[in-house]
């Protein structure tokens, strides 16, 4: 390193070698001043991979979607690979600070929603759509299965032109499929603002196991799902 703090380069080290050397010091071999030069530059190299920035995995990206009860949809995301995490809220509206019971009274545009946080090398967008149509009655149009009301419709929220694009080509995809007879009703809208649901709401069928399969079932969405997606995805 010189004063001005730049690297040597190794005819520098070698002038640097030759100073030390007529400075009274004995005489290197040309061996012994080779192997000086090969372990400088090795510790100039070592010392430039130190100080580069350090090595990190691609961004992270989110996607929100809204399927009904969005404690009936957080489970298959949960257990999908390279899905990080998962949080339930609201999704749709303008009024800041959504409750559940402002969202429940039906008189916002907010709508219980997932928001899904992924590695995008691990799982592709797509492949959550794939994931979320299993996980809904696309053709419902008034809310999900017993649930009915603004806040329980479906929709996908794309964040860009990109999910947008995507969106659309996997709504068209289970259209063609010639798997369900009604049309595909899930909406495909620009995401606003996502707001995190309240603490007991998370995670709930972890929560409240007994109660969630309960409703579950009760609600008939358990039952469409194996009539309409007998196969694992």
């Amino acid at each position: 390193m010189t004063p001005n703090g730049m690297l040597l380069g190794l005819s520098d080290w070698q002038g640097k070698s030759r100073l030390i050397r007529n400075a009274g010091d004995p005489p290197l071999s040309n061996l012994g001043n080779m192997n000086l030069v090969r372990f400088v530059t090795t510790a100039v190299l070592v010392l430039l991979v130190d100080l580069s920035p350090a090595q990190t995995s691609p961004a992270t990206k989110t996607a929100v979607l809204a399927g009904g009860c969005f404690w009936c949809i957080q489970p298959a995301f949960d257990k999908a690979p390279g899905v990080i995490k998962t949080v339930v809220g609201y999704s749709g509206g303008t009024e800041p600070n959504p409750t559940y019971e402002l969202v429940g009274s039906e008189k916002t545009k907010y709508r219980e929603s997932i928001e899904i946080t992924y590695d995008p090398l691990k799982i592709s967008y797509d492949q959550l759509l794939d994931i979320y149509w299993r996980q809904i009655d696309p053709t419902q149009a008034d809310g999900q299965f017993t649930d009915i009301g603004p806040s329980y419709r479906a929709a996908v929220f794309y964040a860009n032109d990109e999910e947008k694009k995507i969106a659309e080509a996997s709504k068209g995809k289970l259209a063609s499929s010639g798997k369900f007879k009604k049309p595909i009703a899930t909406e495909i809208l620009p995401a606003t603002k996502f707001w995190p649901a309240e603490d007991y709401h998370q995670k709930y069928y972890q929560q409240n196991p007994a109660h969630f399969e309960a409703f579950e079932y009760g609600s008939g969405r358990a039952s469409f799902q194996k009539r309409n997606w007998p196969e694992k995805p």
